[in-house]
């Protein structure tokens, strides 16, 4: 049983721990002050690539090519660059307690780390069908996405089950992203979802309708209304069938289930005040423990910009929330300040040639503009939110990156709106002029 003293412990190895180890160096790093401590086997890297090209059938997106912090257009932190700046990569490795009044935690193999500073960086991890009890659900050839591990098994199931039939439970972000690279690869897919329509928790009715129309031409069977109640597989412990509510049965190859994740704050139960199911946290990432900073999906910040207090599940976030919290560590260390963390909701996704972004809050009333036509030839729409009168969220699909720019823009400012007619006239017009 080695032990093992940090000035500073970053707590899993996702992407908010590549973009804090970069701030750290930018704010002045000594070798041998920093650990970052994975279950992964490999360096931080860009999660999304996983739903997205690292399944492409050419062209394939493969480590070390997406290591952060590429995501945002940084320089790629290879294993090496780690090593160069004396941060200890601790792979592989599981903490299975955390005491975080003595500072010290304990791996599965009774390995103690001992930190003067933590930062709980340890993401979310995925709801699965077996935690509810779904008959079959532990069949071989079921997949959750979370990790480049899951990514290597899906990757390797499309090639055995070449242009066979797959069925996608969930109507989310994985749901979307992943029904298109399988039609990518040519398998027969199906989406299930209970919702009336794809991404609830972020599109409306009008902006669904474009996407399952679109997922529909391109060959994509949707089944929207009910769940997957079990799974039958044949002589080897393979998947071949989904059983749904309704009573329907589809024959399956491959099936991959996206219904959700959940933080992962088990470890920091009673030792950490909580709230919205994440880790409560200031303006700066800290807890109310001393010298213990929360960020990216376990976080419960102040959303200054609302005046709420929320828990965000997204990579920009991610990024952002690690670069926060480094500079307020040292900061403090200096006895300066910073400016408080002051976020605008951004979330985005790619599929087949579609890309949307989305910025601000989807509440209140909504105008679309732009033509949602799922047969366009330019498939460019968008959609405002407006509460109180004032704009506060927008959404568009195929934008520049000068549009891009302009509805976040938009989304920050919150101008006031005079005629909701106008505005679905003006469109993308309205958001170029602020």
């Amino acid at each position: 049983m080695a032990e093992k003293h940090f000035k500073y412990v970053i707590l899993g190895g996702g992407v908010s721990a590549g973009y804090a180890a970069r701030e750290f160096v930018k704010q002045g790093l000594q070798p041998g002050e920093l650990a970052i401590i994975s279950k992964e086997a490999v360096a931080p890297y860009e999660r999304p690539a996983l739903s997205k090209a690292y399944l492409f059938p050419e062209g394939t997106a493969r480590l070390p090519g997406f290591h952060t912090c590429v995501g945002s257009g940084g320089e790629r932190l290879l294993p090496d660059w780690y090593k160069e700046k004396g941060i200890e990569l601790v792979l592989s490795t599981e903490i299975v307690k955390a005491d975080i009044f003595s500072k010290s935690l304990t791996s599965a193999a009774g390995d103690i780390f001992k930190f003067d500073i933590l930062i709980i960086a340890t993401g979310s991890t995925v709801i699965r069908l077996t935690d509810f009890g779904v008959q079959g659900a532990d069949a071989q050839n079921i997949f959750y996405l979370r990790e480049i591990d899951d990514a290597d098994k899906l990757v390797e199931a499309i090639k055995a089950k070449k242009n066979g039939t797959a069925v996608v439970v969930g109507g989310g972000y994985i749901g979307l992203e992943l029904s298109a690279a399988l039609r990518i690869n040519n398998l027969d897919v199906t989406m299930v979802y209970p919702e009336p329509w794809c991404m609830p928790r972020l599109f409306t009715a009008d902006i669904a309708k474009f996407y399952e129309g679109y997922y529909a031409n391109k060959g994509i069977k949707i089944i929207k209304g009910t769940v997957a109640t079990g799974f039958s597989s044949n002589d080897k412990g393979e998947v071949k069938q989904v059983q749904l509510k309704d009573g329907r049965v589809l024959e399956a190859d491959i099936v991959i289930v996206g219904v959700g994740g959940r933080p992962l704050t088990a470890l920091f139960k009673g030792q950490v005040q909580e709230e919205k199911g994440g880790i409560k946290t200031d303006a700066f990432f800290k807890t109310n423990v001393a010298d213990v900073y929360a960020v990216g999906d376990v976080a419960t910040f102040p959303m200054k910009i609302y005046g709420d207090i929320r828990r965000v599940e997204h990579v920009d976030h991610a990024r952002k929330s690690a670069e926060q919290a480094v500079k307020a560590i040292k900061a403090s260390e200096e006895g300066k300040s910073i400016e408080e963390y002051d976020y605008l909701p951004y979330f985005y996704s790619r599929s087949f040639d579609l890309s949307w972004q989305f910025y601000g809050d989807n509440v209140g009333e909504t105008v679309l503009f732009g033509d949602n036509d799922p047969t366009s030839s330019t498939h460019k729409f968008g959609t405002y939110w407006i509460k109180d009168g004032k704009v506060v969220g927008a959404f568009l699909e195929s934008g520049t990156p000068e549009e891009n720019k302009a509805i976040a823009s938009v989304a920050r400012v919150q101008p006031a709106v005079e005629s909701t007619d106008q505005l679905s006239k003006e469109g993308l017009g309205f958001a170029s002029r602020i």
